[in-house]
């Protein structure tokens, strides 16, 4: 990447971040387009736009508005990757631990014995080399009645570290053994190394059938939420001057590891990587068109939320929203 380290660990100037974020002001009129162009679109629920740490569009024409919770689906990948950075931070594994080094206990009887090399980088990644649980194996890999040991199970479609496989089952076992190294639920790493530090609540979502927190669907957030995260990500790991991340760990997860099949995007540590007119961006995207998106080069974050129940694929809904941020959102953050 070429410009994400330009003012990736610049802070905002004046006052708190919490008190900007809060402030409620009118559009400015550089951005009402923009605005008047979201709201337009019937499957958005909301949108926040910061630049500076400057709230310029906050809109909730539908939904449950920026202060209630949303279902931000995939967007949890995103969040299990960034615990995977604290659990790094802490010296409680590296990303080239492997399961076999750090949880051999949920390795199942009869899985492949490469299973057993896979390592953090590999799972947070999505290169795991496993049988993919999501798409159609998704309803099948949740009926099952041991989600982590189903997953580990699964044939071996590539090398660990090979080509991405976009899997929710591969989240799932990094967030199971962050559980194990960090000696906590990930509900309670999420509050703890997430929730307090940006004044934020977790609220508990969806475990399996061992009673583990799904890693990689189904966490919820508010907009408002998703903001502080995106803002602690865009000013390097900080947010009102407390570290949360660090610095290294946010310009590892911004640069390319692998690349998606179907985005086309490149993949870093949870976090999507694309450019739009010279300009590096990363984005966290969930089923339905749910959106945190950084661009720290133009102190732009961004944050969407859609209706959960109907799809957004790169060629229908996801595809639009992509032009508002590539062909709206950005080039007017650069204009001004």
């Amino acid at each position: 990447m070429t410009h994400l380290s330009r003012r990736l660990f610049l802070a905002a100037t004046l006052g708190t971040a919490a008190t900007r974020l809060a402030a409620q002001t009118a559009v400015p009129p550089a951005w009402q387009a923009v605005a008047d162009r979201a709201t337009a679109l019937d499957q958005l629920h909301s949108l926040i736009v910061a630049q500076g740490g400057e709230r310029v569009i906050a809109a909730a024409p539908r939904g449950r508005g920026l202060d209630g919770l949303a279902n931000v689906k995939s967007v949890s990948k995103t969040l299990v990757a960034a615990l995977t950075g604290a659990a790094v931070d802490r010296g409680e594994v590296t990303l080239q631990s492997t399961l076999g080094d750090v949880a051999p206990a949920l390795i199942p009887a009869g899985a492949d014995p490469r299973v057993a090399r896979i390592t953090f980088e590999n799972l947070v990644t999505m290169r795991a080399g496993l049988e993919r649980t999501s798409g159609g194996n998704y309803g099948g890999w949740v009926s099952s009645g041991d989600w982590v040991a189903d997953a580990l199970s699964r044939p071996m479609e590539t090398e660990p570290g090979g080509r991405m496989l976009y899997s929710t089952g591969s989240i799932h076992i990094l967030g199971a053994v962050l559980s194990e190294v960090g000696g906590a639920s990930l509900l309670d790493l999420a509050r703890a190394r997430l929730g307090r530090p940006l004044g934020i609540d977790v609220p508990p979502w969806t475990r399996d059938p061992q009673g583990r927190y799904l890693g990689g669907n189904e966490m919820a957030l508010t907009p408002t939420a998703m903001l502080r995260f995106a803002e602690m990500v865009r000013q390097g790991g900080v947010w009102d001057g407390n570290r949360v991340l660090s610095e290294a760990w946010i310009a590892a997860a911004f640069r390319p590891n692998t690349r998606s099949p179907y985005s086309r995007l490149s993949y870093g540590y949870g976090w999507f990587l694309g450019q739009a007119q010279g300009t590096d961006y990363a984005l966290a995207r969930g089923y339905g068109g749910q959106i945190i998106a950084v661009v720290p080069e133009l102190d732009l974050s961004v944050v969407i939320t859609s209706d959960p129940t109907l799809p957004a694929r790169s060629d229908g809904y996801f595809g639009v929203l992509m032009d508002l941020i590539e062909d709206a959102i950005i080039p007017t953050a650069r204009s001004i």
